[in-house]
């Protein structure tokens, strides 16, 4: 028997290996830091601001593990921890205009810097160590380089899903398929192929017959005509 062309359980929770994934959790533990640093721990805000970081990370690693059965789930958890970045990035701004600061504009030379510094070995730590350190405009300018990187991240790992999702469908097609792969392959081992031309019409639906081979039951071992629409039709006839 050969293998599907897809698997029905396609491997799937390897979501730490995705530069999405730590990319998000990088925000995630900065955030906490920044927050802690510059909004109240009473405020509403910092609450707000940390769910939203944490949303980000969560729903990859959720969408990762569930995609073993749900390609949809995954697309829309995706869509969902980039929506939640996007929540976090309006609150940085916010917190830039709210207290007179600069943003810095996306290919300044700060920005640049930021990127070019990430790109390099052992940045989580360095990207940790500057929102620990740095005055509040530098720290909110750097998680918003992130949060752009992380959404960029996410926007192109959709990009992939829809593909993947057009060109090997959804569990359900790939569980449909292989039940009806299972069925055919029962019919033909319970089946004499030979001459359908010369086979009688089936008295329920009219297609041709094929003879067949009782393989159980009181009547094992017995040849009968079956319906070539077997299972949709159960029509027999005796030879």
């Amino acid at each position: 028997m050969s293998p599907p062309p897809h698997p029905l359980i396609p491997p799937h929770g390897g979501y730490r290996k995705l530069r999405a994934f730590q990319v998000a959790e990088l925000v995630y533990d900065a955030t906490q830091v920044f927050c802690d640093r510059f909004i109240p721990r009473n405020s509403r805000t910092h609450d707000q601001m940390v769910q939203a970081a944490r949303s980000g990370r969560q729903n990859i690693a959720e969408g990762s593990v569930g995609s073993a059965t749900s390609k949809k789930g995954e697309l829309k958890l995706t869509n969902i921890a980039r929506a939640s970045l996007e929540e976090l990035r309006l609150d940085y701004e916010d917190f830039l205009r709210q207290h007179g600061l600069q943003q810095w504009a996306k290919d300044s030379p700060e920005a640049l810097a930021v990127r070019g510094r990430y790109k390099q070995a052992g940045a989580e730590k360095s990207v940790l160590a500057e929102v620990r350190t740095a005055s509040a405009e530098v720290a909110a300018n750097t998680m918003l380089c992130l949060i752009n990187q992380a959404s960029y991240l996410l926007h192109r790992q959709i990009q992939r899903l829809e593909q993947d999702f057009l060109e090997q469908g959804g569990f359900t097609e790939r569980l449909y398929g292989a039940r009806k792969r299972s069925l055919g392959e029962e019919k033909s081992d319970g089946s004499d192929q030979s001459d359908e031309q010369n086979s009688p019409r089936c008295p329920r639906c009219g297609r041709p017959m094929r003879r067949r081979t009782a393989r159980q039951g009181p009547h094992a071992g017995q040849v009968f005509w079956g319906c070539t629409g077997y299972p949709e039709c159960r029509g027999i006839r005796p030879v």
